[in-house]
C-alpha cells in the first residue's frame, strides 16, 4: 500500500525521510554509498577508455 502512495507523489518530491526510523535511515545511507561507488567505478572506466582513445588517436584540440 505504501508503494502505491509513493507512486502517486509528484516526481522529484523524494521520500519522506523525517518519518523513517534510525535503522532505515542508516540502511538508506549504505544504499546510497553503494550507488555512489558504482557510479564512480563507471566514471573511472569511461575515463580509462577516453585516455586509451586519446593515446591511440592523439588528442584533438579545437582551440
Amino acid at each position: 500500500m505504501e508503494d502505491e502512495l509513493e507512486a502517486l507523489k509528484p516526481p522529484g518530491s523524494g521520500p519522506e525521510m523525517e518519518r523513517w526510523n534510525r535503522e532505515d535511515l542508516a540502511a538508506y545511507i549504505d544504499t546510497m554509498k553503494a550507488e555512489i561507488s558504482k557510479v564512480e567505478k563507471i566514471l573511472a572506466s569511461k575515463a580509462g577508455v577516453t585516455a586509451e582513445a586519446a593515446a591511440l588517436f592523439g588528442s584533438i584540440n579545437n582551440d
